[in-house]
């Protein structure tokens, strides 16, 4: 008598399940840190966009840079013909559109920022907010 089987056993599941499981702990950290390297170029990318403003700004107006006296506008809206939509959110610490001006240099992130960027109104130097080490253990993201 030849029985046709139409059913997988329980030792072919378990085996597919082992196999499913290894693979996802092999994916999973690679998925994981493809998710931080994402966030630090964004980040790259992002800072030479508004670098790029400033420069932009001050060739404009005779060498002077935007001014920055508040947190929430007078930058964004110095900056506003020079970037396309709105001031970018940081993509690290705070993640919002807010700056905080400064004029020690060079510029490093606060201990406890409450804003995204930090500017440097006589430099023009302008940077993330967050002193938090990048995924190669060594660089802070305000050193990008």
């Amino acid at each position: 008598m030849n029985k046709n089987r139409n059913a997988f056993t329980l030792i072919e599941l378990v085996v597919v399940i082992l196999i499913l499981g290894i693979l996802a702990g092999v994916a999973a950290p690679k998925l994981l840190n493809t998710s931080k390297t994402a966030t630090e170029n964004g980040l790259k990318q992002t800072l030479s966009i508004v670098r790029d403003a400033i420069e932009l700004y001050a060739a404009d107006n005779g060498g002077s840079l935007p001014p920055c006296a508040n947190a929430t506008t007078s930058l964004q809206t110095a900056l506003a013909p020079y970037i396309r939509g709105q001031f970018p959110v940081a993509p690290v610490g705070t993640q919002n559109r807010q700056v905080t001006a400064t004029s020690t240099s060079p510029v490093v992130a606060d201990v406890t920022p409450t804003t995204g960027w930090k500017y440097n109104t006589a430099t023009g130097e302008f940077i993330a907010n967050s002193d938090a080490v990048s995924s190669n253990g060594t660089t802070k993201f305000d050193e990008f």
